[in-house]
């Protein structure tokens, strides 16, 4: 990721986060990815989202 960097603990907590997100929202399968870009946009500050941590956040 260019900027902020994002540690193992806090990946599992946007992890956590995210899936406990769609499960209360009731969010659709085709809206997770931009929920979760949303989501590592708003904690690290930045427009620029690691593809890598996209993928694993949202992977079921």
């Amino acid at each position: 990721m260019s900027g902020a960097k994002v540690s193992a603990f806090d990946s599992e907590i946007l992890r956590s986060a995210f899936h406990s997100a769609i499960k209360e929202e009731n969010i659709p399968e085709s809206g997770w990815l931009e929920y979760a870009a949303q989501l590592i946009r708003d904690f690290t500050g930045t427009e620029t989202v690691d593809p890598d941590l996209l993928d694993w956040i949202v992977r079921k």
